[in-house]
């Protein structure tokens, strides 16, 4: 029996972690409310990669590490733990993976190497495509409907769902969101072959421990508040708030005013002892 299989995900736990009282039986308000309590709860983050560690992805050490650590994640961390809460809720489960291409070149092709899920809701007879674990600007807060050209005003976000054309046997997905300036950018495409745990441990220990992974060498934190989004690359802190306002960057002084602003702006604990690479 493996570790995850004896173990039960303390649910009140998790829902307390993520600031969420309401209804749990397994339908689509609960799913959205759910889905948006996490994204707004648990900062996207990639300390353990860049302190040399392959993160663990089973459940008890997520659960130590995300509900009770005040730390954070990425996508394989964020979205096993939020599939497990799920589950347990009641709702129907399927692992995907995903290619991302916001940034790509036109041609590059990239590996599939996201994390995200299709979950269906009893009763209901189309999936919903949810993701807690992409972190950026553009990334999901509520679930969308997985039906072709799908639009989701998850504010302040919108999103859109739409099929691709390719030569594959299954249809390929991408998701896109609407940029402050009205533009529609993708973020990722996928099919919807189901993927399973020991797929995400390969990928994840390559994306954590390969010197090229950009995971692996630059600190990349996000988080999304009710007012503003707030990323952090190496020492460059990036606020972009919500109405529109102006967008306001500036540069990290130290290895100490990064951990402050870890701790005041992102809410993430640091491990004692940890000192962040210089």
């Amino acid at each position: 029996m493996t570790r995850d299989a004896a173990h039960a995900l303390d649910l009140d736990a998790y829902l307390a972690r993520i600031g969420y009282d309401g209804d749990r039986r397994p339908t689509a308000d609960v799913l959205r409310s759910v889905h948006r309590a996490h994204a707004l709860g648990i900062p996207f983050e990639n300390l353990d990669p860049l302190l040399g560690t392959a993160p663990s992805l089973a459940l008890p050490d997520l659960e130590a590490k995300l509900v009770r650590g005040g730390r954070g994640g990425y996508c394989y961390e964020q979205n096993t733990l939020f599939a497990a809460a799920l589950r347990a809720l009641g709702f129907g489960v399927t692992l995907l993976a995903a290619r991302v291409v916001l940034g790509a070149a036109p041609g590059d092709v990239r590996p599939r190497t996201h994390m995200l899920m299709e979950v269906r809701v009893p009763g209901e007879p189309d999936p919903y495509l949810a993701d807690v674990g992409f972190g950026g600007s553009g990334a999901l807060l509520e679930p969308i409907a997985l039906v072709p050209d799908a639009e989701l005003r998850d504010s302040p976000r919108h999103h859109r769902l739409v099929r691709l054309p390719h030569d594959g046997p299954l249809d390929l997905w991408e998701l896109r969101a609407r940029t402050r300036d009205g533009e529609w950018t993708a973020q990722y495409a996928f099919t919807r072959e189901p993927f399973e745990a020991p797929d995400y441990e390969v990928i994840n220990w390559h994306i954590a421990t390969n010197p090229r992974s950009p995971f692996s060498r630059l600190l990349y934190v996000q988080r999304t508040t009710r007012n503003a989004h707030l990323s952090l690359s190496g020492r460059t802190l990036v606020v972009t708030p919500h109405d529109g306002g102006a967008r306001r960057e500036r540069e990290l002084a130290d290895t100490d005013e990064v951990a402050r602003v870890l701790a005041e702006d992102f809410a993430l604990r640091l491990p004692e002892g940890v000192r962040l690479p210089g």
